[in-house]
């Protein structure tokens, strides 16, 4: 019988398009579960707002993973968590962070190449964020470890200057990482999703926005994996009255 760490990684290289729902609580890890979805991820935002914080770190890790527990108690499917930018000052505090996520059962995280100062985020140098991605990437294998690292690439969510050609400049950075799969909240044109994967050999994972096009051509475009970000704990709160 496969892992949850196989199951999900699967689902990256299924002919059919990945959906990948995001929960906030054990309830709606159980919903989603009811629901047939092969697989459920957490949205920061969305528990962080559950539990009265703002998202980008706000949040105490120890909250978080309190939630994480009760998530993998409550449900089956192979669970990807949301960590943000790491919950960490240093590639080694991040990877202490992974590993308790791991000791859970987590089979996947995103990691984001931003970070929060004063208030503001920014891109990290692309370098640095490599850096990053490859010290985690050589602890899991030296340790023999199994984790889905999908890499958020925040370029078109902070609508950077010429952000399709920053794009494609991080991704060979990225790839040489030992990276499984890329994120790139809030793209959603045609022309620039094809480019990324014409230019990347990992499975592209867009998010749920408005204007978002159809999933049949997102995934005639090449899209592996679509998130659905805070969408449905908006929505769940929005029809609360």
């Amino acid at each position: 019988m496969p892992s949850n760490f196989q199951t999900f990684a699967a689902l990256h290289t299924s002919n059919e398009l990945f959906v990948l729902p995001n929960v906030w609580d054990a309830k709606s890890a159980r919903v989603c579960q009811d629901k047939k979805f092969p697989a459920i991820a957490t949205s920061s935002y969305a528990v962080a707002s559950a539990l009265g914080y703002e998202d980008g770190e706000d949040m105490p890790f120890s909250d978080y993973l309190f939630v994480i527990r009760r998530i993998l108690a409550a449900t089956y499917l192979p669970l990807s968590v949301d960590l943000e930018m790491g919950y960490g000052s240093s590639d080694e505090a991040i990877y202490a962070n992974i590993r308790q996520l791991i000791e859970l059962g987590v089979a996947g995280i995103n990691l984001e190449d931003s970070i929060i100062n004063s208030g503001k985020r920014t891109l990290k140098e692309a370098r640095q964020f490599a850096k990053t991605i490859r010290y985690i990437r050589e602890r899991l294998t030296s340790e023999g470890l199994d984790l889905f690292i999908n890499v958020r690439c925040d370029t078109f969510i902070l609508d950077v200057e010429d952000k399709l050609a920053e794009t494609l400049r991080r991704l060979p950075l990225y790839e040489s990482t030992g990276a499984d799969g890329l994120f790139l909240p809030c793209i959603a044109d045609e022309g620039d999703i094809r480019a990324v994967t014409r230019h990347t050999k990992l499975p592209l994972n867009v998010m749920v926005i408005p204007g978002l096009p159809a999933y049949d051509k997102l995934h005639e475009w090449g899209v592996k994996r679509v998130s659905m970000g805070a969408a449905l704990f908006i929505k769940a709160y929005d029809n609360l009255f």
